[in-house]
């Protein structure tokens, strides 16, 4: 990467920010007999620079935390706040960013306006979308790719095309899902590197739930998930299922 998208303030205002904090949050998906529990009693927290591995099997509950996170749902009982935009995140360029499991990108789109929808869609001009667009596609190394379509990319290349979505936008919380599942482990390691890179560039905190072990090693800390039963505070590198219980 070439540069930040977007400079961060100073540090010592800002270092250890509280982003996002889940307190007993609990998601229930499903009526009746069909009820599912995704998500019991959540408690954590993630601060600006925290680098985060959410780990657990298919079906544990990651998907659903993440999206509770980045406000795209509500929980069914308990408290998600986000104290450093002082209300919802939702549609507030700046704030959290999302790389889907798999890119999402749309096939009629070229790469730059790909890039470029969500910060039209917030209400960004048209020039500075598209300069922002072309910033993080270059700072990811495929500016080139800028006019191909999603059809003419490789795996690895939408990938990085979905991050540079997420990085035009210059947001302070990234959370990724499964952003490398879909991947050979050359690529798998080389979009983690850019995940890495962006986050630091953006003074950013970064939570990627993965249940790739050698991606979730490549952070400091370790929440694990399992039946939809958090855990945190796990250093990284471990395997056990038990952390504090959250």
């Amino acid at each position: 990467m070439t540069g930040p998208i977007r400079a961060p303030g100073p540090a010592t205002d800002r270092a250890g920010e509280l982003l996002v904090e889940c307190v007993d949050a609990a998601r229930t998906l499903g009526t009746g007999a069909a009820t599912v529990v995704a998500v019991h009693g959540a408690h954590c927290q993630v601060h600006r620079g925290d680098r985060i591995a959410l780990t657990g099997r298919s079906g544990s509950g990651k998907s659903t935390l993440l999206h509770l996170l980045a406000g795209l749902d509500v929980p069914s009982a308990g408290l998600v706040a986000w104290p450093a935009w002082h209300g919802s995140p939702v549609g507030r360029p700046g704030t959290v960013g999302v790389v889907f499991q798999g890119p999402s990108l749309l096939p009629a789109l070229d790469v730059r306006e790909n890039v470029a929808l969500p910060l039209l869609l917030a209400g960004v001009p048209d020039p500075g979308a598209a300069q922002r667009a072309t910033e993080a596609l270059d700072a990811l190394g495929i500016g080139g790719l800028a006019a191909a379509l999603p059809s003419e990319l490789s795996g690895g290349q939408a990938q990085r095309v979905a991050v540079a979505r997420v990085l035009a936008a210059g947001p302070s919380l990234i959370l990724a899902d499964e952003p490398t599942g879909q991947l050979d482990r050359a690529s798998a390691d080389q979009v983690v590197t850019v995940l890495l890179q962006a986050a630091t560039e953006l003074d950013a905190a970064l939570l990627v739930a993965t249940h790739d072990e050698a991606v979730a090693k490549r952070l400091d800390r370790r929440w694990r998930i399992v039946d939809g039963r958090l855990g945190t505070d796990m250093r990284a590198g471990t395997t056990s299922d038990r952390g504090r219980a959250s």
